[in-house]
């Protein structure tokens, strides 16, 4: 099945991740002509993290080994980036792609070119368990955590419209802060990705949850996992726009990892559904 139109919901572990380590050099070449950089924000769980020995791991980390490795025989090389800066830094050279569960809008594509789809993703909202707050409309006059340079940004700023300006947004640099923020009472719900919301819900059970009901995925007929969704979204592998010739060659890679079944056992395990 194609991943792209699946329910995602986190499994409680994610086993059998690529090695690759973070890049120590930056650039096109890396430890030689084969080698393919990736500016990627890290942690990202579970896209893209670290495991306690150093090894990153995670579901971006594996598809970038199935396409660039595996079908193009490309060694990748991940480079830790700031999401809020990552566009400006592929078009200035540091790397050769981005593939850091970045979703694809109209904004970034004015500025980037992006492969074909390989992942639905949903924007959420994460209260304290305790917490009051049981719909949208509960989040008036409250206080949001988001990531900066995210759609969950974007999300927020449109729902703070929507309220009448009615809303607080508090920006971080890593989604990890902002989680930090939400468990220290510093601000009263997150707005970002239902798999990395999953993530840390998993993680602080009785701490944090997600806010339910219906949204964007049941507006838009999708077959919506069983929490609110402010959005549906699609992520891409994105390029400078002068780099056709390998956007296609990764498009290629990406259709034949779903028809040989390698997408599916990636996608397995890390999410079910």
């Amino acid at each position: 099945m194609d991943g792209t139109s699946r329910r995602t919901y986190l499994k409680g572990t994610a086993a059998g991740a690529a090695t690759l380590g973070l890049a120590g050099c930056l650039g096109f070449g890396g430890s030689g002509e084969d080698t393919i950089q990736i500016g990627s924000d890290i942690p990202y769980p579970p896209f893209e993290y670290r495991e306690a020995d150093g090894t990153l791991v995670g579901f971006d980390v594996d598809i970038a080994a199935a396409v660039f490795g595996e079908q193009l025989e490309m060694t990748p090389e991940f480079n830790q980036t700031a999401f809020d800066g990552i566009i400006s830094a592929l078009n200035n050279g540091n790397f050769r792609v981005i593939m850091s569960a970045m979703t694809i809008n109209d904004t970034r594509a004015e500025k980037v070119d992006f492969s074909d789809p390989y992942f639905t993703a949903y924007q959420t909202i994460v209260v304290p368990q305790n917490s009051d707050v049981t719909t949208k409309e509960d989040l008036r006059g409250t206080t949001i955590g988001v990531q900066k340079g995210t759609t969950g940004s974007t999300a927020a700023a449109e729902l703070k419209e929507e309220f009448g300006g009615d809303l607080d947004i508090k920006q971080y640099d890593l989604i990890a802060d902002a989680f930090n923020a939400i468990l220290n009472n510093q601000v009263d719900a997150i707005i970002n990705d239902n798999t990395v919301n999953a993530q840390y819900i998993s993680q602080n059970e009785d701490q944090l949850r997600f806010v339910e009901g219906d949204g964007a995925a049941v507006e838009q007929g999708k077959n919506a996992p069983p929490y609110l969704t402010l959005t549906v979204e699609e992520y891409g592998i994105a390029f400078r726009q002068d780099d056709d010739d390998l956007r296609e060659q990764v498009n290629e890679a990406l259709a034949t990892i779903r028809e040989n079944g390698t997408y599916d056992e990636i996608y397995n395990e890390y999410f079910e559904g």
